[in-house]
């Protein structure tokens, strides 16, 4: 029985956000499909995690016996977050783009759960978990497009999950979102009404794909 790990992060809710609607079609056909697996959620807008602070990170370089009070206590979320991790059979994460990057709310996620020695260096406790990221953005940031170099969403995240912490990523790109909003984007409309189903198309394959993967 398989557990799926699913993290939103957007600041809107679900009738007004691409990357959860997009997250919500992954689980929906997952859920479908694997009906007796397990789903583990965390909205990081709803419910934010501690940002890392001195107490937190420095107690993942001491032994847990020399611990302050202090580093115990932000240590004990930290390795909450990281059991979620390493014992998700896959990953799906909603990371809408915010001023070229991501959430604030997802980097302190990943913030926590990087923890050398352990998820990543040479270890890597979670390696080889599939993690699909639903990577939205109001416009397109695609090679060829004038934007292409302020792409920093797939790089970052393709770093910390995939070379930080050994996933297998795998990317569901919705883009040119603010169209329907932006009168100077008026013309792009067809051109997101294609990615937008372009990406609930890939998030039903994938979630497919991705039960039969852990089915076999």
């Amino acid at each position: 029985m398989a557990t799926l790990l699913h993290i939103d992060s957007s600041l809107f809710p679900a009738e007004a956000s691409a990357s959860r609607a997009v997250t919500a079609a992954f689980r929906k056909h997952w859920e479908e499909q694997h009906p007796e697996g397990t789903v583990v959620y965390r909205d990081l807008n709803a419910e934010p995690v501690p940002h890392i602070t001195a107490a937190s990170h420095t107690a993942g370089f001491v032994d847990p016996a020399a611990h302050t009070p202090e580093q115990a206590s932000a240590f004990a979320e930290r390795v909450r977050l990281i059991e979620e991790l390493e014992q998700a059979d896959a990953v799906l994460i909603g990371a809408p783009m915010y001023n070229f990057t991501v959430p604030s709310t997802l980097k302190a996620w990943l913030d926590n759960v990087v923890l050398m020695g352990r998820t990543a260096g040479e270890t890597q406790s979670a390696k080889g978990t599939p993690v699909t990221v639903v990577a939205s953005r109001g416009g397109s940031y695609e090679p060829g497009t004038p934007r292409e170099d302020f792409e920093y969403v797939r790089n970052y995240l393709g770093a910390v999950l995939g070379t930080g912490l050994g996933l297998d990523v795998d990317f569901i790109v919705p883009e040119l979102t603010m169209a329907p909003q932006n009168p100077a984007m008026a013309e792009l409309v067809p051109l997101y009404e294609a990615s937008r189903d372009r990406a609930l198309e890939q998030a039903a394959t994938k979630a497919g794909q991705l039960v039969e993967r852990l089915a076999a």
